[in-house]
């Protein structure tokens, strides 16, 4: 068999791809385990007790010897290393525990709430693509006055703050036109705002890094060739310079995500949504760590299973990254 038939480069392409997917396994791996044990040490630097969280908060007026059975029964008793690797034992065999304040299991509990937030990201994800492709689109190639503003917008817009983007929005929105409802009403006009709040400030961000890539793309010996073949000036950005520039937004899509679902906190609190957000929010005021241990976990699952995904994605928009990898 010679070096560079077909069969060879197959097999380099197939060794390639399972390295790959080994180190993508044990990168998640890491991932999960790193953010586990921090959330585990952070969660008890929070002021207050366990024990009396379970049963019911400090007005609960719980006696000593209550607070003593539960510590013994939860394990709470035992030294601080001891509880960890206890953890670190459950979660190996899938067990998140019970809620403290619930008494639900936290994997019903994740269940019920995952999909608004991940509607709710999905759909902001979607928007911020789309308003940021069309002001990159727009900004680029229309001279020194719509790339300023083009950037004048980018740069705002990334850096509005949700919480204060929010009321804005609500107050106009809700309180002055009366178009929408400003709290989540379970309908598709409930998603409006959070769903706006979110992909703005991200849609700036990413409008920075593809109209970049489009200048960066315009300059490029194969929008020049284009060009002298006569191609028109649409069909340059439908054809070419576009899926040049999508590519480092592909790149930048899961961590987009995982910045979604951080953002998710404010938005659902704000906007009285249902959601791991609000969960996560109420499960570290009521010190209820088994849910806090749950969603942080959730959410860095999601956040690895889409940076997977969109390695995968641009792998197969780039030609010259399967290329490489079957080297």
């Amino acid at each position: 068999m010679t070096p560079g038939s077909p069969t060879e480069q197959r097999r380099s392409f197939g060794g390639a791809t399972l390295r790959r997917a080994g180190l993508l396994v044990a990168g998640a791996v890491f991932v999960l385990w790193a953010v586990a044990t921090l959330t585990f040490f952070a969660i008890r630097l929070i002021p207050g007790d366990p024990a009396q969280a379970i049963l019911g908060g400090p007005g609960s007026q719980a006696s000593q010897e209550a607070l003593d059975q539960v510590r013994s029964d939860y394990g709470l008793d035992q030294p601080l290393i001891v509880q960890y690797f206890a953890m670190l034992g459950r979660l190996l065999t899938g067990d998140l525990g019970v809620s403290y304040a619930l008494k639900l299991p936290v994997a019903d509990l994740l269940a019920a709430q995952l999909g608004g937030t991940l509607l709710l990201s999905a759909l902001s994800l979607v928007l911020a693509w789309v308003l940021a492709l069309g002001l990159a689109i727009w900004s680029t190639g229309r001279g020194r006055i719509a790339s300023a503003v083009g950037e004048g917008i980018e740069i705002t817009t990334a850096a509005l703050p949700h919480f204060w983007l929010a009321a804005v929005l609500i107050a106009v929105f809700s309180v002055a036109l009366d178009w929408l409802p400003p709290v989540a009403t379970g309908t598709p006009a409930g998603f409006v705002l959070p769903v706006v709040t979110l992909a703005i400030p991200l849609a700036g961000f990413l409008a920075q890094v593809m109209r970049d890539s489009l200048l960066d793309a315009m300059q490029q010996p194969f929008v020049v060739s284009a060009r002298a073949r006569g191609e028109s000036a649409v069909g340059l950005r439908v054809r070419h310079t576009i899926r040049h520039a999508s590519l480092p937004a592909i790149s930048l899509s899961g961590w987009a995500l995982g910045w979604l679902l951080s953002g998710a906190v404010v938005v659902e609190t704000i906007f009285a949504m249902p959601g791991l957000g609000r969960t996560l929010l109420q499960a570290v005021t009521l010190r209820d760590i088994p849910v806090v241990t749950g969603v942080v976990l959730l959410v860095a699952l999601v956040y690895v299973l889409m940076t997977v995904l969109t390695d995968l994605a641009a792998r197969i928009a780039d030609p010259r990254l399967r290329q490489e990898s079957g080297r």
